[in-house]
């Protein structure tokens, strides 16, 4: 458990609208830097990649693979213009959002309506499915038929969880409106508007430059940036001291304190992942854009005083973290779980 109770946290943070103002600003400048600092890398690799094919796939792949990571920040660029938060014309977002969901093969509208959503409920117990990934509360699991067990058991597995599960999600979850929100309706229109651009944009490169050549370079930069994404979002909720309440009880402050994880990374890699490691800062004020962030943490030290720290390296055990226990309010292992249901633990 936090050596900080919950009122200790609120009540340290209960200025956090009105310090944050200064960093929900949109900057042009860096907005712009920032987009060439991304793209410009994207396609020299790109075209690096194409000319590799003639030397070694192994080459081309580890091209692939720095190349994902600046899809990864593509995609925060994306992220932060569907939060309306990139640049201050709107119209500026709406664009750019759209050129970078045919980079990602994540679409602009819909992704960021549910993407909302999750931050406005992230640890509500109710709606853990929409914008997070499922997970069960040991008495769910407890009082689950076999078959549900296993069915969950086999979903929480390593290579389905971050090596198959992202490649679903790319191609079904975000093809399809599969979540039903408020104006749906209209975001599947802009749905299948992307769903078409996409497949004309892969057409095009298909028939330039040979289905074989295209493939083996944009596959491999789609396969990395979904595990990459996935293991990202993962490592910031799917902590063992994380938040998660049933809605009575939920509360939006420890949600993004409690709930969030800080990723404490090298500053190449906050380069390359467009700093969403500071992902409690994020949750607390959304408006804040991504080349603020870092500049919001070094400002004000006591956010990261109340929030889940990790490294890298620490991080890799939270993939074995599988139930969330109400009682100890804490993500814990199907071993442990077995343990305790066996009274050794």
């Amino acid at each position: 458990m936090s050596i900080y109770s919950d009122q200790e946290i609120k009540a340290a943070l209960a200025d956090w609208p009105q310090r944050f103002k200064t960093y929900a600003q949109a900057n042009h400048r860096k907005a712009i830097w920032q987009l060439v600092t991304t793209f410009v890398p994207f396609v020299a690799l790109w075209v690096l990649m194409y000319y590799s094919l003639s030397w070694s796939y192994w080459i081309t792949l580890g091209l692939g693979l720095v190349n994902a990571f600046f899809t990864v920040r593509i995609f925060i660029i994306q992220h932060d213009c569907g939060h309306r938060s990139y640049f201050k014309d709107q119209r500026w977002n709406r664009f750019v959002g759209w050129v970078c969901s045919l980079f990602t093969f994540i679409p602009y509208n819909y992704w960021s309506q549910v993407h909302d959503f999750h931050h406005g409920h992230s640890g509500q117990l109710e709606v853990r499915d929409i914008g997070d990934i499922q997970t069960m509360t040991v008495q769910e699991y407890r009082e689950a038929t076999p078959r549900q067990r296993l069915g969950y058991r086999i979903f929480r597995m390593p290579i389905i969880t971050f090596v198959i599960g992202p490649v679903v999600y790319l191609l079904r979850n975000n093809r399809f409106t599969l979540v039903k929100l408020q104006g749906w309706q209209r975001n599947q229109k802009w749905l299948r508007l992307n769903n078409f651009l996409l497949l004309a944009a892969y057409v095009l490169g298909g028939v330039l430059l040979g289905w074989k050549n295209f493939l083996l370079i944009q596959a491999p930069i789609v396969f990395f940036f979904a595990i990459i994404a996935v293991w990202f979002f993962y490592v910031q909720h799917q902590h063992e001291m994380a938040y998660k309440q049933w809605r009575d009880n939920w509360d939006y402050l420890l949600s993004a304190i409690r709930g969030s994880s800080y990723y404490q990374l090298p500053k190449w890699l906050h380069f390359l992942t467009g700093n969403i490691g500071y992902h409690h800062i994020h949750h607390l004020n959304s408006k804040i854009p991504s080349y603020n962030l870092v500049r919001c943490a070094q400002e004000n030290p006591d956010l990261q005083k109340y929030v889940t720290s990790v490294t890298f390296w620490e991080s890799l055990q939270f993939m074995f973290h599988k139930l969330w226990d109400e009682q100890t309010e804490r993500m814990i292992t199907f071993r442990e779980f077995y343990l305790r249901e066996r009274g050794l633990a």
